[in-house]
C-alpha cells in the first residue's frame, strides 16, 4: 500500500499542507530552506514516531502553534488512516491507526516500513555500531514477527544485570538468574539476526553491483560475543571484569555489521561518493528483501540525491527505484538533477516548494 493522502499542520516553517502524492516516484524541488526536508521529516514522524532532525519532537512544532498534527492515508480496500500528534505542552506522542489509539510505536511502524537516505546516512559506515544495529534490527523486525518481544526481553535482562553489577554488594543468585535470562533471549535474538543476514547478503550484493563495482567489499555480521562459545559461559567468567566496569561487556548489545574493503575498514578506503552508493545499496536492499519475502512495500525518503553522485550513478540509482514496487519521495534543488532518469511510462509526480508552500508541477515532456 502507498500513501495517497497527506495532511501536515504545525510542522516547522510549513503552513498547513494537504497533498496527494503519487504511488511510485514523487520529486520535490525547491531552494535551500524552502521546506523540502521538512516534508520528509513529517513523513518520517508519521511512519517512525520520531524525527531525523531533532531528538525532541517539540522542536519541530511551528513556533506559533500549540501542536504538531500529521495525518496520512494508506490506499487499500478499505484505506488505512494513520495519525500522529505531539502537543507542545505534552511529553508523549498520540498515535492512531484506523482511528484507534495505540500505545506502541512499533505498531505504527509495522504499517509503514520506511528507509531514509540523507546526509546523516553516512553514519551507517563511519559512525558507531548503534546505527548499524538499528539498521540490522529494522530488517529483522519485518522478517520475524516475534522479534520485538524477544528484543524487549533482552533489554529487560540486560537492564537488570547491569543494575546488579553497579551495586557494591551483589546478590549472586539474582546475578546468575539474570545472566541465564540474558543468555537465553540473546541466543534467540542472534538466531533471528543471523537468519536475516543470510537472506539479506545476496540481495545487498546484487543491489550494490547494479550501482557500483566494488568486488572487494564485504559485509559481515558480528553477534557481540565469541562465536565459538555460549554467552552464558562468557557471562559467568566475566563477572569480575563486568563488576569493575559496572556493565555487561559482551552480548547482543554489542552486535555490529562490519563493512570492509579487503583487509581495511570501508570507512578508511571509500570516497564520499562510494560511501553514499554503498549506503544506498544497503537501504534499497532492505526494501527489495521485503518485496521478495512478500511482507510489505517499503517507503523511501531520499534527501538531495544529487549530492556526491555524478549523473551516471544518479541514473543507476533511479533505475533501481523504478524496478522496485515502492513509493519514493526525493528532494532536489534543480529539476535538472533528477529529470531524464526515468522511463516514459514511470509514474512520476513533481512538486515545488517555495516559502513552505507546496504546489504540483506539470509533467515533464
Amino acid at each position: 500500500m502507498a500513501l495517497d493522502h497527506l495532511h501536515f499542520q504545525g510542522l516547522r516553517n510549513l503552513p498547513a499542507v494537504t497533498w496527494q502524492p503519487g504511488a511510485h516516484v514523487n520529486l520535490i524541488f525547491g531552494d535551500n530552506g524552502s521546506g523540502k526536508t521538512s516534508l520528509l521529516e513529517g513523513l518520517h514522524v508519521l511512519g517512525m514516531g520520531r524525527s531525523f532532525r531533532t531528538r525532541q519532537l517539540k522542536h519541530a512544532i511551528t513556533h506559533d502553534q500549540d501542536a504538531l498534527t500529521l495525518f496520512g492515508r494508506l490506499a487499500g480496500d478499505p484505506p488505512l488512516p494513520l495519525g500522529v500528534e505531539r502537543r507542545r505542552d505534552g511529553s508523549t506522542l498520540a498515535v492512531r491507526v484506523a482511528g484507534e489509539k495505540i500505545d506502541r510505536i512499533a505498531e505504527l511502524a509495522r504499517h509503514l516500513p520506511m528507509q531514509l537516505i540523507n546526509p546523516d546516512a553516512f553514519r551507517l559506515i563511519e559512525g558507531a555500531p548503534a546505527a548499524r544495529r538499528e539498521f540490522l534490527d529494522w530488517g529483522v523486525f519485518y522478517i520475524h514477527p516475534d522479534f520485538f518481544d524477544v528484543w524487549r526481553r533482552v533489554r529487560r535482562s540486560l537492564k537488570h544485570r547491569n543494575a546488579l553489577l553497579r551495586h557494591d554488594r551483589i546478590d549472586e543468585q539474582s546475578l546468575s538468574l539474570w545472566s541465564r535470562e540474558l543468555a537465553r533471549w540473546s541466543d534467540a535474538l542472534d538466531t533471528m539476526r543471523s537468519d536475516w543476514m543470510a537472506r539479506f547478503t545476496s540481495v545487498f550484493n546484487a543491489t550494490l553491483a547494479e550501482l557500483i563495482e566494488l568486488p572487494e567489499l564485504s559485509l559481515r555480521y558480528y553477534r557481540g560475543w565469541d562465536k565459538n562459545r555460549p554467552l552464558e559461559e562468557i557471562l559467568q567468567e566475566s563477572v569480575a571484569t563486568d563488576r569493575q566496569m559496572k556493565f555487561t561487556q559482551q552480548g547482543p548489545q554489542r552486535a555490529d555489521l562490519r563493512l570492509r574493503m579487503g583487509r581495511y575498514p570501508a570507512a578508511e578506503v571509500l570516497s564520499r561518493g562510494q560511501q553514499k552508493l554503498v549506503v544506498s545499496a544497503m537501504k534499497l536492499a532492505q526494501g527489495r528483501l521485503l518485496e521478495q519475502e512478500g511482507r510489505k512495500r517499503c517507503l523511501y525518503l531520499i534527501d538531495d540525491l544529487a549530492a556526491e553522485l555524478d549523473e551516471q550513478h544518479r541514473r543507476a540509482f533511479c533505475r533501481l527505484l523504478e524496478q522496485m514496487n515502492c513509493q519514493t519521495f526525493l528532494t532536489g534543488i534543480e529539476p535538472a538533477s533528477l529529470e531524464g532518469h526515468w522511463h516514459i511510462d514511470t509514474d512520476v509526480r513533481r512538486f515545488h516548494v517555495k516559502h513552505g508552500r507546496l504546489a504540483s508541477m506539470p509533467t515533464a515532456r
